[in-house]
């Protein structure tokens, strides 16, 4: 084993410590306070309702240049699903943020 090998490891140890934490510490913590966890099951909620209509309303159609990388109808409508959810959610956190700014600049 040489001696970079060993930064290599620690640092994958040290990865799945901090992932591990980042999972369990919060389901610790959820089932001690749950109320807290109606909330977050909620907005989870809203968000697969937010991609399940996005999924309804996308393209499937394939340019043949997608074609040929291997893209096909059902991996087209997945990919214009999940580009929706993500322009949906990404314009309600902009108005969120100005919202907030107006209302703290009015109060």
């Amino acid at each position: 084993m040489e001696a970079e090998d060993i930064g290599l490891y620690l640092a994958y140890t040290v990865l799945i410590v901090a992932v591990a934490a980042a999972i369990v510490l919060p389901l610790l913590n959820a089932l001690k306070h749950p109320k807290t966890l109606i909330g977050s099951l909620m907005g989870i909620g809203a968000l697969v309702v937010l991609f399940v209509i996005c999924y309804a309303i996308s393209d499937s159609s394939v340019s043949p240049t997608a074609r040929a990388l291997g893209i096909d109808e059902s991996s087209s409508k997945l990919i214009g699903a999940g580009l929706y959810t993500f322009y949906a959610v990404f314009i309600v956190s902009i108005v969120g943020m100005v919202y907030s700014e107006v209302n703290k600049a009015l109060k």
